[in-house]
């Protein structure tokens, strides 16, 4: 069993008190916040991911096991040292432009925060203009997009044109999502991969971040 468990379990459960405890008796032991971090906190969030991926979780208990985790990284934050705050990529993430919705997206930007991710979240509606502004500002390495419309999906293929006409589609990975989206549609549009959920998605970009 992880000397972490009890820290795990208290993520999983969404347990915000409990996750406060443990990492602040952690911390008065002396032990090293990029270690609880990683083996507890973020450890954590994987399975989550793994769990909502496998329909073993659902969008509620997925929101409370991030909430959790971000109260034991509020505690951790002031105690990282300059490498374990090193990030695992840059994200830039946005409902493409002529789409309001952001529940979907809002969940991907917690569970790629959740495992190390610095994400930049454009909201809904964006320009694809924007999204290349946010590229170039934030050296992203991954871009990811949510449609939940058929009307708006073509605003993917519109980002990935703007990309490779300003010289930029080499330097990031793009992931796409949504209802209506599919592999097929990734494919034809250039995107390098489909996340058919919020869990999907981040282990994508892992996967990117790892190469």
């Amino acid at each position: 069993m992880s000397p972490r468990q009890s820290l795990i379990n208290a993520v999983l459960e969404g347990d915000q008190a409990t996750v406060k405890l443990e990492v602040m008796e952690a911390v008065s032991r002396g032990e090293k916040a990029n270690e609880i971090m990683n083996e507890g906190l973020i450890a954590a969030m994987d399975i989550v991911g793994a769990k909502m991926e496998a329909e073993e979780l659902y969008i509620p208990e997925v929101l409370l096991s991030a909430k959790a985790m971000a109260a034991g990284v509020a505690i951790l934050r002031p105690h990282l040292s300059g490498d374990a705050g090193k990030h695992r990529g840059s994200v830039v993430i946005g409902s493409v432009f002529g789409d309001i919705h952001d529940i979907g997206k809002n969940l991907v930007k917690m569970l790629l925060e959740s495992a190390g991710f610095l994400v930049t979240d454009l909201g809904i509606n964006v320009e694809s203009e924007k999204f290349l502004a946010a590229v170039r500002e934030n050296k992203a390495n991954i871009v990811c997009m949510s449609a939940l419309l058929t009307t708006t999906m073509p605003g993917m293929k519109d980002v990935i044109t703007k990309l490779e006409e300003n010289s930029l589609r080499d330097q990031v990975k793009i992931i796409i999502g949504g209802a209506p989206v599919s592999e097929v549609y990734a494919k034809k549009i250039g995107a390098d991969a489909y996340g058919a959920d919020a869990g999907a998605a981040v282990r994508i970009a892992k996967s990117f971040s790892e190469k």
